[in-house]
């Protein structure tokens, strides 16, 4: 017979019984029939029984008529055990489906390859040097005529591609009023050729439009913004769009499933890089720089050679560009020129979420392997403790001729069944978990967005998954139940001890894992807790900031009469500017010279404010006093307690800084220096990271003058406005409507909060903690469970003992020692070790840690505590059962 009718067969085996039981029938009535006696007809095919097994035997796939037989086995022992089956498959999918739903946020963002050809062949450069503040720091953005020279250099065996990053920019399509906010990246022409990339419709950027600087005014639209912006209208080619002063030609849309380099970020619309003004600076690093391999090209010789090359060229570049500047202390520059390239791999895209939440993922993981092997350890203890209770079951199996495959394939048929239900529960909570878990990554103005398809990765490490689960939780009581000496165990002679050893052997390792989860989780809870209480110096209380732009540059006599206006209208207390808000996505440093002095080498950081902005956010002054309508930049300056303390070290506490003076370059590359007055000190605040310790940082008036004292435009600014209303948001319309109507040129380019902005800084820590506390309580109630079921399958087993020893007078503080005793010092043994490993773990997560330490002693004691307390309440039913037995009763048994 075919293969194929023994498997059906063996799937309908009531109907084959039937089939074999007539057809044996129809013989031996066809023998009768033709005249022969029904007994001796009878006689002469022999015993029904052989016959109806061997024609079965013929007709099915044994092998998997047994695996059947035992699946069906299986799942009556699960029914058998309706409570602890529901528990162990809720347990397994919780772990299970934390696991796929890290591993679906971690192959998107950080291995997931790009749908592009020859993504292994695809690299991105960067520089390793020493940034501010003496600290390792990496720079991976490029000036273009540096990466023109670089192109050029290594063209044979290379090809060098621009991708800047993705920005939202403010674009229009018709007037100034349709103005909206998209992911725009620019790119050099060669980017989708070389990527292998065909348009859905149109053309796409070619190296013909990098010839020259403002040659190209074309514009490729991502087939992602294409679709839902213009629900994949052919006729958008043509359109134009406007970027500021700059018009943008649509010359076609990109393939559906690229939506560009930057992981988390969809880029909405490709411009070519020759159409930036920043193309033509030498001195401004704006773009990546990727490097793809030609064909033939072997990584493996030709990658250092390329690194020494273009090593040596960018090098010869920023050499050059160094002579122009001024004033700039020969330090500096040595520092700025002591780079070293390297490579890394581009083929998964680089972004600054992958650098931001590498780690973070990690740990996510790491969290999620860890309740998962304390959810496997929990149900493999409780299918020893079934092994060794169907021990009888075993040995008469093993007697009437089982062999050893067919019990452990017994054993593991439960495993799998278990694992199945586990993946499927698991399956729907990795769907919710894991867009949930991005959605904590996400703010609010910019939120993340990256693809998690269901696709041949993630089921094949989901079935993975589920095979190694398979094997944890079965193989050893598998392995155990097949070895039954069939005697000894039908005489009762196997080793009581036994079970008991492996199952607090699995209770320290199952200790030692739910520790260093408590350990992880404390120190990333208090590290949220410690960043989010730290003091501001200010109040983001009903402070709503807009963000406005004018890109022709109008005079501040303009921004300072729009504030007025706005100070006019209900519900508002008072309105400031600055030129961007504090922690937001603008910092800008600058080097100090103190009379006359070279310049510093430590820089200070510095904001553009009008007078009154101090008092609208709060910041109290220390000494001196606010700005005045009347002070402009350069002139006067006021700075924080650092900056005082960095600049003017010889100052005792009791001078005051007021009057003293500094400089700073207005420009390094032209030598024009700024003098400055310290008219006010601040009480220092948070400028750019709320991690960071306290940094110098000067305030100057948001009126600017050039040299010739001629007022300078300002293309952007931000109104801070202190509203009366608990939701300052509820302004926001009626306020951005009322600038564009004072002036035809200012909009509102960016709408949030100052409380929005701090709550951004802590999303991270926001995400790890939450998360590590969710691990942690599922981690102590897994731990717990194991533990009272090991207490409770020990009380269960040692009846016997318990009761003889009462019997003879053993007191009840005895009783609990002896049950007791040796699962404490497991658990001893696993919170030790969980904590050497937790030191271990935290050493390499350091970095994301605020002012918490492995070794302070709260964060030791607390996984201590907890897991004592845990300890305790599931001893607690087992010792009540212990004290409750009845020695007469089990005497009488006896």
């Amino acid at each position: 017979m075919s293969l194929w009718s023994r498997i059906s067969n063996a799937l309908q085996g009531e109907r084959l019984n039937r089939e074999i039981e007539e057809e044996l029938q129809s013989h031996i009535e066809d023998a009768i029939a033709s005249g022969r006696d029904p007994d001796e007809a009878r006689r002469t095919f022999g015993s029904i029984l052989r016959q109806r097994e061997a024609s079965h035997s013929i007709r099915v796939a044994g092998w998997l008529e047994s695996l059947l037989a035992d699946v069906r086995f299986g799942w009556r022992q699960l029914c058998r055990n309706k409570v602890t089956s529901a528990a162990a498959v809720l347990s397994l999918a919780l772990g299970m489906g934390s696991c796929v739903a890290a591993f679906r946020l971690i192959d998107a963002l950080l291995w997931r390859p790009l749908p592009i050809s020859g993504s292994s062949k695809l690299y991105v450069l960067s520089r390793k040097m020493t940034g501010l503040y003496g600290k390792p720091a990496e720079d991976g953005h490029w000036a273009t005529p540096d990466f023109n020279l670089m192109r050029n250099a290594v063209k044979d065996q290379a090809d060098l591609i621009a991708i800047s990053d993705t920005d939202r920019t403010d674009i229009t399509w018709s007037t100034d009023d349709d103005v909206e906010k998209t992911h725009v990246a620019y790119v050099s022409g060669n980017m989708f050729p070389l990527f292998g990339l065909e348009p859905a419709l149109g053309r796409l950027l070619a190296p013909t439009d990098d010839r020259s600087f403002g040659a190209s005014p074309y514009a490729v639209l991502s087939w992602d913004y294409w679709n839902h912006r213009f629900g994949r209208d052919p006729h958008v080619l043509g359109r134009s769009l406007h970027i500021g002063d700059q018009t943008f030609e649509i010359i076609g849309v990109g393939p559906r499933d690229f939506t560009g380099t930057e992981n988390g970020t969809v880029t909405d619309i490709f411009l070519p890089v020759s159409m930036s003004s920043l193309a033509t600076q030498d001195s401004v690093t704006w773009h990546r720089t990727f490097l793809m391999l030609k064909p033939g090209v072997n990584p493996a010789t030709a990658l250092e050679p390329l690194r020494q090359h273009l090593s040596a060229v960018s090098h010869a570049f920023e050499i050059q560009c160094s002579t122009c500047f001024r004033d700039v202390p020969q330090a500096t520059i040595d520092r700025l020129l002591d780079k070293q390239l390297v490579f890394y791999p581009a083929g998964a895209g680089i972004s600054d979420l992958q650098k931001d939440y590498r780690r973070s993922l990690g740990i996510l993981g790491l969290l999620a392997a860890l309740v998962l092997l304390i959810a496997c350890v929990n149900v493999a203890n409780m299918m020893t403790a079934q092994a060794a209770s169907r021990a009888h079951e075993m040995a008469l199996r093993i007697s009437i001729g089982a062999g050893r495959r067919r019990l452990v394939q017994l054993i593991l048929c439960q495993s799998a069944l278990l694992a199945l239900f586990a993946s499927v529960l698991g399956a729907l909570f990795a769907a919710w978990s894991a867009p949930f878990v991005l959605s904590l990554i996400n703010p609010p103005d910019n939120p993340a967005r990256l693809a998690l398809p269901a696709d041949w990765r993630v089921l094949l490490f989901g079935f993975g998954l589920m095979i190694l689960i398979v094997l944890l939780l079965g193989l050893l009581p598998a392995l155990r139940a097949s070895a039954v000496q069939p005697v000894a165990a039908l005489k009762g002679g196997e080793d009581p001890h036994s079970p008991r050893r492996l199952m607090r052997g699995a209770i320290a390792l199952q200790v030692a894992f739910c520790c260093l989860v408590l350990f992880l989780s404390s120190l990333f809870v208090a590290s949220f807790q410690r960043l989010q209480n730290r003091p501001l110096g200010f109040s983001a209380d009903r402070l709503l900031l807009l963000e406005t732009v004018d890109a022709k540059g109008p005079l501040p006599v303009v921004w300072n009469q729009t504030a007025e206006a706005l100070r006019a209208v209900p519900g508002v207390n008072s309105v400031a500017i600055s030129r961007w808000p504090l922690l937001g996505r603008i910092a800008i440093n600058s080097d100090i010279s103190i009379n006359g002095a070279p310049p510093s080498l430590t820089p200070a950081w510095f904001l553009n404010v009008s007078p009154g902005w101090l008092s609208t956010m709060k910041i109290p002054l220390v000494s001196g006093r606010d700005f005045r309508p009347q002070d402009t930049s350069p002139g006067a300056a006021i700075v924080n307690e650092t900056f005082v303390k960095t600049f003017f070290p010889g100052l005792s506490p009791d001078q005051d800084p007021i009057g003293r003076s500094f400089e700073r370059p207005a420009n390094p590359y032209q030598g024009a220096v700024g003098h400055y007055k310290i008219v006010g000190v601040t009480p220092d605040v948070p400028y750019r990271d709320l991690r960071e310790p306290h940094r110098a940082v000067f305030y100057v008036p948001f009126d600017e003058i050039d040299d010739k004292s001629v007022p300078a435009g300002v293309e952007f600014a931000t109104f801070a406005i202190h509203t009366d209303s608990q939701n300052p948001l509820a302004l926001a319309d009626s306020l951005r409507q009322l600038i564009a109507q004072r002036h035809n040129g200012l909009r509102v380019s960016n709408i949030t909060t100052q409380l929005d902005l701090v709550r951004d800084q802590t999303i991270r820590e926001r995400l790890i903690a939450m998360l590590a506390a969710f691990f942690a309580a599922v981690a102590l109630l897994l731990a717990g469970i194991g533990l009272y079921a090991v207490l409770n399958y020990s009380v269960l087993q040692r009846r016997r003992e318990i009761g003889i020893r009462m019997a003879i007078g053993s007191t009840r503080a005895g009783i609990v020692r002896l049950v007791t005793l040796d699962v404490f010092l497991m658990i001893s043994l696993g919170g030790c070790t969980g904590v050497a490993l937790g030191f271990g773990a935290a050493r390499y997560v350091a970095s994301l840690f605020y002012q918490v330490k492995a070794t302070d002693a709260d964060m030791i004691a607390l996984p201590a505590c907890a897991i004592l307390l845990t300890a305790l309440v599931a001893t607690l039913p087992a010792v009540l059962r212990a004290l409750r037995t009845d020695p007469t009763e089990i005497l009488r048994a006896e």
